[in-house]
């Protein structure tokens, strides 16, 4: 998320949490949001930049950190056992 300060990191990592729940379908706290929305951003800008894309400013930058986010929650989902 390069191009946006620490303040704007934080709301768009709560912005990219709270759509991913929203996606996937789970239902997390403000803070489990927060969490989930910038280890998203690190993994969706680890995964742009290797594919060539960059993120300069908000707009771009959430739509990574929500696909990252995403992801996250998907590959979570995966290893979590399902309880019956």
């Amino acid at each position: 998320m390069t191009g946006v300060g620490i303040i704007a990191a934080i709301i768009i990592g709560i912005a990219a949490g709270w759509i991913a729940e929203k996606v996937m379908h789970r239902n997390h706290g403000l803070l489990t949001n927060l969490i989930v929305g910038v280890v998203g951003a690190f993994l969706g800008s680890f995964i742009a930049t290797a594919l060539g894309f960059g993120s300069s400013g908000i707009l771009p930058s959430l739509l990574i950190a929500t696909l990252g986010a995403i992801l996250l929650l998907f590959l979570v989902g995966l290893f979590q056992r399902r309880r019956v």
